[in-house]
């Protein structure tokens, strides 16, 4: 688990560099970073994950400039994001799948909160590599019979991210259709990423996690009067949490249901 922690801050030490310049339409790659108030490169003992901001004091060596707070949250959240994975799926190609997903969906909240934006450039790749990622994650799949597909094949966990893309990005496509633009294309896009990585059955769970926790937190914000019911909320980040709640324990949440509620 140390390794997946480690792992973990490092790649969200690079996820800061995508939160900062892709919404700007910049490239992840190059220049190096430097301070955005005096322009000085980053060095290497100055890039440290976590450390180096504790070290600095969160200010820029040259100018003192305050570094934003959002650099540690982003490397913590995906170092503890990376060992909860490595805890649920150990070192699997699973693991892999599942670290894949938590950092794109990191990288979302991040900047759809900063920005009110999710970008293609991380949904559109994210959807075709859920579909790649099903199979990794062990879901069971779906059957189709008159195909000669059974359950736990691997086509059929292709169809499952199949359908789940169109159910994760359908239900969108027609809250904004019906409402004339209430959701963004963002939020469509992102819930097909869900679909392909998750199966439609996590899926809809996600979506139903997100629906609650987002009503959740928008009437508590109404009452606190921070916001007003015209307001827009991001539902980036309720989509990410309830896509991660899945990916850990949908299944068991399902398994409940089923069991409780609906048997």
């Amino acid at each position: 688990m140390p390794v997946a922690v480690l792992l973990g801050l490092v790649i969200g030490s690079f996820l800061n560099v995508v939160i900062a310049r892709v919404p700007e339409g910049r490239s992840v790659w190059r220049p190096r970073s430097a301070c955005p108030g005096c322009g000085a490169l980053i060095a290497w003992y100055d890039n440290v994950p976590l450390a180096s901001f504790a070290l600095l004091g969160g200010r820029c060596r040259r100018c003192r400039m305050a570094i934003p707070w959002r650099y540690p949250i982003v490397e913590a959240a995906t170092g503890v994001a990376f060992a909860f994975a490595w805890g649920a799926f150990g070192p699997t190609p699973a693991f892999v799948a599942a670290a894949l997903l938590l950092s794109m969906l990191i990288a979302v909240t991040a900047i759809d909160l900063a920005h009110q934006i999710i970008p293609d450039v991380v949904t559109l790749p994210g959807i075709a590599l859920g579909m790649v990622a099903g199979l990794a994650l062990g879901r069971p799949g779906v059957a189709i019979p008159l195909l000669g597909i059974p359950a736990g094949s691997p086509a059929g966990v292709v169809v499952d991210s199949v359908v789940g893309a169109a159910v994760g990005g359908g239900i969108f496509l027609v809250i904004i259709l019906a409402s004339g633009g209430g959701m963004g294309g963002g939020d469509m896009k992102l819930g097909a990423m869900l679909g392909a990585f998750l199966g439609w059955q996590l899926c809809l769970l996600a979506l139903l996690l997100a629906v609650l926790g987002g009503g959740l937190v928008a009437l508590v914000l109404l009452a606190l009067g921070r916001r007003g019911r015209k307001d827009a909320i991001p539902f980036g980040p309720f989509l990410a949490l309830g896509g991660t709640i899945a990916l850990f324990q949908g299944e068991t949440i399902l398994a409940w249901y089923l069991e409780r509620v609906a048997g």
